[in-house]
């Protein structure tokens, strides 16, 4: 199978999704933005779950990649690594409400199709949060990372102005870094 007939109808979906919606669009609808026929989509995908699934795979990989990136860059602050790496996920989320009104849908963590992507994205985000912070805070790395990417996802409620978040995620990271003792066995 070709890897750039497969990438070419993902983009499609994703064109379609966020135009019509996860319910709303057809294998049809699919086909025709990959300018494909119907018969030559399903060689590549089974169904429009399917393509929703591996879109949402592709989705969260590339957020992944960028934090993996953010995480491991050499001579950067903790505050600025963090952030980075939580930034992915705001971009993400940002980027999506951004180019569709259905955002909240293709972003719904509780779908039985891609709830389990969505709980291993976080989990390997909030891993690399710990991991950053291992150093820092020592035994209590995974606590703080779980305080910092729920902090994220909070600022992902409200993104009328898609600044604001930004700026809070910002100063919500340097304030808990700030908070950080400067020995970690000293934090209880």
């Amino acid at each position: 199978m070709s890897s750039d007939r497969l990438e070419t109808i993902l983009s499609a979906a994703y064109e379609c999704f966020t135009r019509h919606g996860v319910r709303r669009t057809t294998m049809d609808d699919i086909a025709a933005a990959a300018g494909m026929s119907r018969p030559a989509v399903y060689q590549y995908v089974r169904n429009k779950d399917d393509a929703y699934r591996r879109l949402a795979e592709r989705i969260f990989a590339d957020s992944l990649a960028a934090a993996r990136r953010a995480a491991t860059t050499p001579g950067t602050e903790l505050a600025q690594r963090l952030h980075d790496v939580l930034a992915a996920k705001l971009e993400l989320t940002l980027k999506l409400h951004r180019e569709s009104r259905h955002a909240a849908e293709l972003l719904d963590s509780s779908t039985k199709l891609t709830g389990d992507l969505a709980d291993a994205y976080t989990r390997e985000l909030t891993d690399l949060v710990a991991g950053a912070l291992v150093d820092a805070a020592g035994s209590h790395a995974r606590a703080v990372a779980d305080v910092l990417v729920a902090l994220t996802r909070g600022l992902e409620a409200d993104l009328t102005d898609p600044d604001l978040p930004r700026r809070r995620l910002r100063d919500g990271v340097a304030l808990i870094v700030a908070g950080l003792p400067a020995h970690p066995g000293d934090l209880s």
